[in-house]
């Protein structure tokens, strides 16, 4: 039997993202990374991937290359979308993980330069083809789609919630605000940026911010377009979200219990995406999980009579996952339509 040839990735960034998608490349067999653009070094690049993964040994630098068993990626020191030749790699699409560049212009520059496909880890800043959350909106895709994104680490638990939710009861309106780990754009020292609070470090603050996910919420789940409030807390962690989650529910028979156990069977629909923790856990426990939403089934609360709060972790790595299940996603249907 032919075996069929890996998937040809490009990444634009190796931050945190970056090097995750990488690190989950290199464990597949069904994905390889052929081009990185960055704008660091490329034995820095090389260290900090080393630094923080299980087995460091795994990947080499040889010369501009990052090589393992798996892959065999050239490092570009480029900074900007419009400078970056994808054609001379033949990918099949390209993951910005940047965080930068999130308009149509900038996607329109992978388009330019060689890229079938380009796909944002972040929300995007205007119309692009298509949002993506895997276990929720999949059967939406097109093959003509060009420029996608798969939302962001807290959009798609927060999608994800209300949707497991809303299948099982009619809920009015809510509210969110993301427990969020400190992000590489903010300081480590109070210095004075474009945010008064955002100017303010990041390592001894916690600092309320804007969330864009109500903004784009309609687009992935109609029915709650408009009803959801999304907000912020930075807090000095590195790593490891809280999804905390207020919810007004129609029914005010709707008790706890039947919150978790309708959680439970969003987990067991979606086992590699929606997970369920029974047990006292703490953000430091998430590190490491590979689920886009771990719920919460000991922080459910109901007040009053029809108020329901619930808590949900996520870290960064469940992202990077749900990013190469897009590539798959699009990956699977270019080979239908040329089967076709």
């Amino acid at each position: 039997m032919t075996q069929r040839a890996p998937i040809r990735v490009g990444i634009m960034g190796f931050g945190q993202t970056g090097r995750q998608i990488f690190e989950l490349a290199s464990r597949s067999d069904d994905i390889e990374v052929v081009a990185i653009a960055d704008i660091g070094k490329p034995e820095i690049l090389h260290y900090l991937l080393c630094s923080e993964v299980e087995q460091p040994e795994r990947h080499r630098l040889e010369g501009n290359f990052l090589v393992n068993e798996r892959c065999r990626a050239r490092l570009m020191e480029i900074d900007r979308p419009a400078e970056m030749p994808w054609d001379i790699f033949g990918v099949d699409i390209v993951i910005d993980s940047t965080g930068k560049y999130r308009e149509r212009e900038f996607m329109a520059s992978h388009l330019q330069n060689g890229a079938p496909r380009v796909l944002l880890r972040t929300l995007p800043a205007d119309h692009i083809d298509r949002i993506v959350i895997p276990g929720l909106n999949a059967d939406s895709v097109s093959v003509d789609d060009r420029m996608i994104s798969a939302g962001s680490a807290t959009t798609s638990a927060l999608a994800l919630l209300l949707s497991s939710l809303g299948d099982r009861f009619a809920i009015e309106c809510g509210s969110m605000t993301t427990i969020h780990a400190f992000t590489s754009d903010q300081a480590l020292q109070d210095y004075a940026g474009s945010d008064f609070r955002r100017s303010r470090s990041a390592a001894k603050n916690i600092i309320p911010n804007t969330h864009e996910a109500s903004l784009w919420l309609g687009h992935i789940l109609p029915a709650f377009d408009g009803k959801i409030l999304t907000s912020a807390l930075n807090v000095p962690v590195q790593e490891g979200c809280l999804l905390d989650v207020n919810l007004i529910m129609r029914d005010a028979d709707v008790e706890v219990e039947q919150i978790n156990e309708a959680m439970r069977a969003a987990a067991a629909r979606h086992p590699d995406i929606i997970g369920v923790v029974e047990d006292p856990i703490v953000s430091s426990d998430v590190i490491g999980n590979p689920l886009s939403l771990l719920f919460d089934a000991k922080g459910t609360i109901k007040a009053g009579a029809n108020t329901v709060k619930t808590l949900s972790w996520y870290e960064n790595l469940g992202h990077a996952a749900r990013l190469l299940d897009v590539v798959r996603l699009y990956h699977a249907l270019d080979q239908q339509q040329e089967a076709a």
